[in-house]
């Protein structure tokens, strides 16, 4: 194996500079860290932050290099576990995928009428309490959120039928969004890209450019901010991670245009100021990010929140960065460019952090193996 997969080989971990907005104090602080590299295959811990928070971020991950638990992945997507397997999408075949405990992977079904166009195709997975598998993917008529019922046991599942959420979601070559994921509030979360119209995002009758909660059959919650609409949150350019910290604070990562990509923490009903602001505005209007990135060094696709850290994959940063949750204007990088894009990030039901990398699509390079699937542990 190839590409840091090799299990003698350690974890390259480098602290980054990350400019970030603390809004409290109204300025801009950056946060730079000096580089340091794992030799051995125990813990090894960053040097303190100089941000002005004062915190240090944490070494979350183990030293030792992920294992790459598939390959050959077609423009992998997303992942989500049903009691314990794991579900890839592949967002230009349609197919939804599952990994053996043999370790191959196998078609449980095809989502009928993707259309794949750009960025659009087969898109978000998320599993829910009732076991129904919950997809974000376009269609003909545009962006839909369907969900599915799995027959079969692991190693032999199918894709079952399925029935219509929420449809005629504006969709386009870009823009999509497609990040879906359950809140600790059993709702169904949804990350809606502005699909190339700006406008729309300030909109609170269109669902273009906001992130989205509804109840597990698409009807509107009676708590939502807005009364009889789904919108949660409107002003967002594209969003495509969701996550919840412990305490409940909500995580969304968002792509910018082209000066600043976002760490948000979302609030019911807030609005994050897109197209008027990007990155931090500093203004009573919208809401700043917690931090921000040049898109050269982020991108940033999904997430995932740990007990005290949120989890980033970044596709032209080409870097997982975890974010300590106690502060979110802090960050550190793992794999710099050992294995190219990450698509998406999530934590097992098996304790170990899992990640995609994207590499096999128009704006990716492909390396030996692409794409991958990989499993790493975190500490303790």
């Amino acid at each position: 194996m190839t590409n840091g997969t090799s299990p003698g080989r350690a974890t390259t971990r480098k602290t980054v500079r990350a400019v970030v907005a603390v809004a409290a104090a109204g300025v801009l602080a950056s946060a730079v860290f000096s580089a340091c590299t794992s030799t051995g295959s125990g813990m090894d811990r960053p040097p303190s932050s100089s941000a002005t928070s004062g915190a240090s971020p944490t070494a979350p991950l183990v030293a030792d290099a992920p294992t790459q638990m598939a390959s050959g992945l077609e423009a992998p997507w997303s992942i989500a576990f049903l009691r314990g397997t794991p579900l890839v999408s592949e967002r230009d075949s349609g197919r939804v995928l599952e990994l053996t405990s043999t370790g191959e992977t196998r078609v449980v079904g095809t989502v009928p009428g993707v259309q794949p166009d750009g960025e659009g195709g087969l898109l978000g997975l998320a599993v829910g309490e009732d076991d129904r598998l919950y997809v974000y993917s376009t269609g003909e008529e545009g962006n839909r959120i369907e969900r599915y019922t799995l027959t079969g046991e692991a190693g032999s599942l199918e894709l079952g039928p399925g029935e219509s959420i929420i449809d005629g979601i504006a969709s386009a070559g870009y823009h999509n969004g497609g990040r879906i994921a359950f809140g600790p509030d059993g709702m169904l979360y949804a990350g809606v890209g502005d699909a190339g119209q700006s406008s729309a995002s300030q909109d609170p009758d269109s669902l273009s450019g906001k992130i989205l909660r509804m109840n597990a059959d698409g009807s509107v919650p009676a708590d939502n901010p807005f009364p009889g609409s789904v919108v949660y949150s409107l002003g967002h350019r594209n969003v495509q991670g969701l996550g919840w910290a412990a305490d409940g604070t909500m995580f969304a990562s968002e792509f910018g245009q082209n000066t600043w990509d976002e760490l948000n923490i979302i609030e019911a009903g807030g609005n994050y100021g897109w197209p008027e602001a990007e990155g931090f505005s500093g203004g009573e209007d919208y809401i700043d990010p917690v931090q921000q990135w040049s898109p050269a060094d982020a991108s940033p696709s999904g997430i995932t929140v740990t007990a005290d850290t949120v989890f980033i994959a970044n596709l032209r940063g080409e870097v997982l960065r975890a974010v300590p949750v106690a502060d979110p204007t802090t960050a550190t990088d793992y794999y710099e460019g050992e294995f190219g894009r990450i698509r998406a990030v999530t934590e097992g039901p098996d304790g170990n952090l899992w990640f995609l990398t994207g590499n096999t699509n128009s704006q990716g390079t492909p390396r030996d193996g692409d794409d991958k699937l990989l499993r790493v542990p975190l500490t303790l």
